[in-house]
């Protein structure tokens, strides 16, 4: 196995280029696992680690552009307001010492479908920037995540950033775990309110081949939001909506049965945490009586 040191961004996307089969590694928290259980044995290593642009973020007027190798604990400790669902995401990974380390750019690199980080970014709408000696293009989420621990990237391309657009109404995660750190997800669920647009979207992680939005529920419950005029008049959502909610968005989903848990238990509790995570985050939007969002603010 060689090892690849760039000093520079741009030596880095020359040396994959000349060898398209290298791994990229960063935080190595998903790497380094693959490698010392030889389920992985790539002929090069791309280590990325000396290009410090890779662990700087944006924050722009509407959305933050964050490096690839921003690690979650400065996620969780300087973008909560802009990033709230992420954030919260970050709080689930693993032990502080990995938290230090990985970064979303792991993890959509990966492409596992129990990425912590994955339902957060589906249900904000994020973009991928990848770039190429060839050029840098912008791959929306919805687009990225092509098969199980595949993605869109091209075999020439690295991931220099995510952009995330700023929150603009409430966000909540939620993950079930065999225990409280150090575990891979059960399943997860990610929700965020879109008051700007009056819309929802859903991010589920851990219950089918790729992550996934649970889109027939997001349809639903856009309707049921705009025909009831919740959006304006703050009522809380009737039993009937979640319940249906959390039924379609159970639904969406195509588990495994695996030593974590039943197709079934995934199936069961990706809608306990759908009714609960909309629960959340529409008792949080009644809070600000949907003002401060409607204004583009966040609470």
């Amino acid at each position: 196995m060689d090892f690849l040191r760039p000093a520079s961004w741009g030596e880095a996307l020359a040396a994959k280029a000349e060898h398209p089969t290298a791994v990229p590694i960063a935080g190595g928290t998903d790497v380094m696992v693959e490698i010392n259980f030889d389920h992985r044995r790539p002929e090069y290593l791309l280590d990325l680690n000396r290009i410090g642009e890779l662990s700087e973020w944006e924050v722009g007027v509407d959305s933050v552009r964050l490096g690839a190798s921003v690690p979650y604990t400065r996620i969780m400790e300087n973008l909560r307001g802009e990033l709230p669902g992420l954030a919260l995401a970050s709080h689930t990974v693993a032990s502080p010492q990995i938290r230090n380390r990985g970064g979303v750019g792991g993890n959509l690199g990966t492409a596992s479908p129990a990425g912590d980080a994955h339902p957060a970014l589906l249900a904000a709408g994020a973009e991928v920037e990848a770039e190429s000696v060839r050029g840098s293009r912008l791959i929306p989420i919805d687009e990225f995540y092509t098969g199980v621990k595949r993605n869109a990237l091209a075999p020439d391309e690295l991931i220099r950033a995510v952009h995330i657009k700023k929150a603009d109404g409430p966000q909540q995660y939620s993950k079930v775990g065999t225990r409280n750190a150090m575990v891979i997800a059960v399943c997860a669920f990610g929700l965020a309110l879109h008051p700007s647009s009056r819309t929802v979207r859903t991010g589920i992680g851990s219950a089918a081949p790729t992550p996934v939005r649970a889109e027939v529920a997001e349809e639903f419950l856009n309707a049921a939001l705009d025909e009831g005029g919740f959006w304006d008049n703050g009522k809380i959502i009737t039993p009937s909506v979640a319940k249906q909610f959390a039924e379609l968005c159970s639904a969406a989903c195509n588990p495994i049965d695996d030593v974590r848990g039943t197709a079934s238990y995934r199936r069961h509790a990706v809608g306990v945490m759908a009714r609960r995570t909309l629960t959340w985050t529409w008792e949080s939007y009644r809070g600000t009586d949907g003002r401060t969002y409607q204004k583009g603010g966040v609470a």
